[in-house]
């Protein structure tokens, strides 16, 4: 049987050629080799990765699947903290999606409006996102493992309790305590993350963190609502057990900041001098996404439950929306490494406005398939953000992308009690078309983003960066 190889063309000339399978093996390897030789070869079906910036090739030979790169193969092994602390990502991103979901049933018992709804959800998203610089200076000053390991707790005692809440100034109080868990936990759990993983497969080890926070922020609002169903809603207590298991996890097994050494820093002044305007750009543009996305997320229940959907089913779709979303990131890391992440921005932006208004104008399951689809399209490009925030200022690029998407997910959620009172006053569709209709000035402002080409590898280094800013 022929190998199987999957290859995007060599950049450099000399070395576009057809891969024409394995060569004649020399005297002393194994049988499974590609068309550029390594130095060590995969001794087992298991797959390997390779970091360099060269494009990524894979051989399938003889039932065994190899990466080559041109550069040391190394296997993708997991480390444990690497699970424990995704564990702990899975966990915060679960109770942070939560509020959107305890909403309609925080409506029915308080009689809240929904301008006092947005101001919910701005409290939560202020508190968890425009604090996490701080969190993350304070977790390199002290360099202790009690933001990692209380953050899952605040986040799941605190959420937890909202069905208890008597009144609406009690939902904030417990909304600013969970976002601190929140807020606490992301800056170090990354940092982590990086110090855990070893220099050959840091990136693999990112993606693995971070994809459990988005598999958690999706299964939130399915998961309350399960626990609202099974014991009502005075009694939702009961949904912070995985929370306080794995923070137990976190004490007794995740690693101490202070058992790697401290690295140096440097002036982010000086790295984002002659650099302000495009990161300008990326910073609006991010807020735009982000407004367009959270306010129509945030309302999505509601808006499912006046079309005559109950509470149960409208947050089964809210999880479709939240999910299909983040997924899309996960492409958009994959498809920035091939095209330009101007080019992919500019089509992010204007394809997701005709979706949205598909959403609003259509019924039934079609509508939860345009809605899905439009939050696809309007977030696989936030990898992208990332990266072109890293090739700008490359020896800052950690810093700057946190700060960029933290404050820009925070001016967003500012701006959550605005939708709140937009509905009230206009209506579910005509606020929704004008969320939608930000996308169209979105697309005119990437026009005015640097030039940039795709470069093989910059996506998945930076995809770590991504937690930082939830």
């Amino acid at each position: 049987m022929p190998p199987l190889c999957f290859r995007r063309p060599c950049r450099r000339p000399e070395e576009d050629r057809e891969c024409r399978g394995p060569p004649a093996r020399p005297a002393g390897t194994k049988r499974c080799q590609g068309h550029r030789t390594p130095k060590e070869v995969v001794k087992s079906a298991r797959l390997s990765f390779v970091t360099t910036a060269s494009p990524l090739t894979f051989h399938v030979h003889c039932g065994r699947m190899a990466a080559f790169l041109g550069a040391e193969c190394v296997d993708m092994k997991i480390p444990k903290p690497v699970l424990l602390l995704a564990s702990g990502h899975f966990c915060v991103d679960l109770y942070s999606s939560m509020l959107a979901a305890f909403l309609p049933f925080l409506q029915d018992k308080l009689d809240l409006t929904l301008s006092q709804a947005g101001l919910l959800v701005g409290v939560l998203v202020f508190s968890s996102s425009l604090a996490q610089p701080i969190y993350g200076l304070l977790s390199d000053r002290f360099r202790s493992k009690a933001f990692v390991v209380l953050g899952p707790a605040l986040a799941a005692v605190f959420i937890s309790c909202l069905g208890l809440a008597p009144g609406v100034k009690m939902l904030f109080l417990l909304l600013l305590l969970a976002g601190v868990g929140i807020a606490s936990y992301h800056p170090q759990g990354a940092a982590l993350t990086h110090c855990v993983s070893g220099a050959s497969n840091h990136a693999f080890n990112m993606s693995i963190y971070v994809t459990a926070g988005t598999i958690g922020f999706a299964l939130g609002p399915i998961y309350i609502t399960s626990v609202i169903g099974l014991v009502g809603l005075t009694s939702t207590y009961w949904a912070a057990i995985p929370g306080l298991f794995v923070t137990l996890l976190l004490y007794l097994y995740s690693p101490s900041p202070a058992a790697f050494p401290a690295h140096q820093r440097t002036s982010l002044r000086e790295q984002v001098r002659g650099y302000v305007r495009p990161l300008l750009v990326l910073y609006t543009l991010v807020v735009i996404r982000s407004i367009t996305h959270s306010g129509i997320s945030s309302f999505l229940p509601f808006y499912y439950m006046e079309h005559g959907y109950t509470a149960f089913r409208a947050n089964q779709f809210l999880s479709i929306f939240l999910f299909t979303g983040g997924a899309a990131g996960l492409v958009g890391g994959w498809l920035a490494d091939r095209y330009s992440g101007k080019r992919m921005m500019s089509f992010s932006f204007i394809a997701a406005f005709p979706l949205f208004l598909g959403f609003l104008v259509s019924d039934g399951l079609w509508s939860v398939f345009f809605s899905g689809l439009a939050s696809a399209v309007l977030l696989f490009t936030s990898p992208v953000n990332i990266v072109m925030a890293q090739r700008l200022i490359p020896r800052g690029a950690s810093t700057v992308a946190a700060l960029t998407m933290g404050f820009a997910w925070g001016t967003a959620g500012l701006l959550i009690p605005l939708v709140g009172s937009g509905i009230e006053y206009f209506g579910f569709n005509f606020t929704f078309a004008l969320l939608a209709l930000l996308t169209l000035p979105g697309f005119v402002l990437t026009l005015f983003l640097p030039a940039d080409d795709p470069v093989g590898g910059s996506v998945v280094r930076a995809v770590g960066i991504e937690s930082q800013a939830r």
